[in-house]
Formats: C-alpha cells, sequence, structure tokens
C-alpha cells in the first residue's frame, strides 16, 4: 500500500533540555507553549510516520552524513543543566536502511555524503522527539549539515530528498528561527525576532522559485543578523524547504520564549 505523501516541518528544538526541567532562565512557562505543540504535532500528520529523518543545527560535517546505528545513544551536548537531564532516555530505533537509501539518493543527485556509525542524537532530535514521540517507537535517522553552511546546498541536499515524503518519511529540519543566545539571555531579542519572523511567515509562502531565491538571500531580511549572528539554526529550514518542492510553507506555530519569537513551519 501506499503511503500519504508526508509534508516537511522547520521546528524550534527549545533551549537544551527545557521541556524536561524546571524552567530557572526566565518565566517557568517560557517553553510550554512549544511543548504543547509539539505533543499535538503528530495528529496533523496525514499517517503515522515510517521514519523520521531529523536535520538538526547542532551537527554539521564535511559532507552530509547519516547516523547508521540500529540503536543510536543520546549525545549531551548541552551544558550547566541539572543532573537528572543528563539520564534522560528516548530509546528509538535507528534505520540503517533509511540511512543507506538517504546516500543513494544524495550520490544520484552529485552529493557526496558519510555515514557515522558512532554518532548518536544530539538534543536537536531527541529533546522535541521526545516531547512529540514520546513512546520512542519511530525509527529516527539524523542527518548533518554541510561545513560552510551554504543555504542554496543545503537547498539542493533537500531536494535530492523529496521523494521520501511518499515514502512514508517525516522530513524534519531542527533549529530555532531566533537563535542569538545574547537576545534570549539579555531578553532584549524581541523588536529583532519579530522582525525576521515576518519575513519568514512570508518568504515560506511564496512560490518555489521566489522562496528559494528568498531564502538563498536570508542575509538581506531585516535582523537577519541580529537573529542569526550564525545561521546553523536557520540551515535546517533550507533542506526542510528543499524537499518540500512546490508545496508552500505556512507557519504552524508561533510563540515568544525568552522574549523572544519562535516558529515552526510546515511545508504541504
Amino acid at each position: 500500500m501506499s503511503s500519504p505523501r508526508m509534508p516537511t516541518f522547520y521546528i524550534p528544538h527549545g533551549g537544551g533540555p527545557c521541556f524536561f526541567m524546571d524552567w530557572t532562565m526566565g518565566p517557568k512557562d517560557s517553553w510550554e507553549p512549544l511543548a504543547a505543540w509539539l505533543r499535538a504535532w503528530p495528529g496533523t500528520l496525514p499517517a503515522r510516520p515510517k521514519a523520521l529523518l531529523v536535520v538538526s543545527g547542532h551537527w554539521e560535517a564535511r559532507v552530509p552524513t547519516v547516523t547508521t546505528a540500529a540503536a543510536p545513544p543520546l549525545l549531551f551536548d548541552y551544558y550547566g543543566f541539572p543532573p537528572h537531564t543528563y539520564e534522560l532516555t528516548w530509546p528509538a530505533p535507528g534505520a540503517p536502511a533509511l540511512a543507506e537509501r538517504v546516500r543513494r539518493l544524495l550520490s544520484d543527485a552529485g552529493h557526496e555524503s558519510a555515514g557515522d556509525p558512532a554518532r548518536g542524537f544530539d538534543h536537536g532530535v531527541f529533546v522535541p522527539l521526545k516531547v512529540a514521540f514520546p513512546d520512542a517507537d519511530v525509527p529516527t535517522l539524523a542527518l548533518s549539515l554541510r561545513a560552510g553552511l551554504d543555504p542554496r546546498e543545503h537547498l539542493a541536499i533537500g531536494a535530492a530528498l523529496a521523494s521520501l515524503r511518499d515514502e512514508g518519511v517525516l522530513i524534519v529540519g531542527s533549529g530555532n528561527s531566533y537563535h542569538n543566545m545574547r537576545g534570549f539571555m539579555s531578553g532584549t531579542g524581541l523588536a529583532d525576532s519579530q522582525r525576521f519572523d515576518g519575513w519568514l511567515g512570508e518568504a515560506v509562502a511564496r512560490p518555489r522559485a521566489a522562496r528559494e531565491e528568498a531564502l538563498i538571500a536570508w542575509k538581506k531580511a531585516p535582523s537577519a543578523l541580529a537573529s542569526h549572528p550564525r545561521e546553523e539554526h536557520l540551515i535546517p529550514l533550507h533542506v526542510a524547504a528543499g524537499a518540500a518542492g512546490e508545496d508552500a510553507g505556512q507557519v504552524v506555530f508561533r510563540d515568544r520564549a525568552l522574549n523572544a519569537v519562535v516558529a515552526a513551519v510546515r511545508f504541504g
């Protein structure tokens, strides 16, 4: 039986293990609206995903690289949080066969790639997915960004993987639509995040060619560099947008966290 075509997503993954602790770096409910959206997210899909392919802003490699372990460990790549947050579990199975398929698709499109049998799921993967898929029963594959963070290249990487959507694979870019840590910590990011968010919502809704033109030139957007001093948390959006093909995007979640706007985008 054929699978319904999956949408693609760009989601905010919050701050460290924010959903699993008493938050002390701002209002206690700073991340609760995002947690509520993540819990409801699977119910918005056309079917249960056969697998999850997650591009995290916390993994960069020389070439696009996939996790190949059958049971990837968790990578606790955050610092200074309560001890119990380093004991979290999310034992989702890996997806070695999907890893091979991803590498074939990338190769067919002219992209060099690699596999990593030791890499685990970083917090850009397991923290939001532990909320959304708490049973950890969907095979999951992590895909790195490519060093250099070229926006055009990541749109092309996404396009190379678009056919996976018709195979029941949910492609997710995991980052944050605003990621200026100084702005977050000082609570001064609201105006910049609002300006960038306004551009983002308009840009993703454009027809494909215009959307990709805007995303390639994202640094020209209002408050772009103030919102993303370094773009590793934005570029997962480009993979999701590339995989979307002709499907338009729309902002499906928006909230203030630490006095800055963060948003999630759905394509298709």
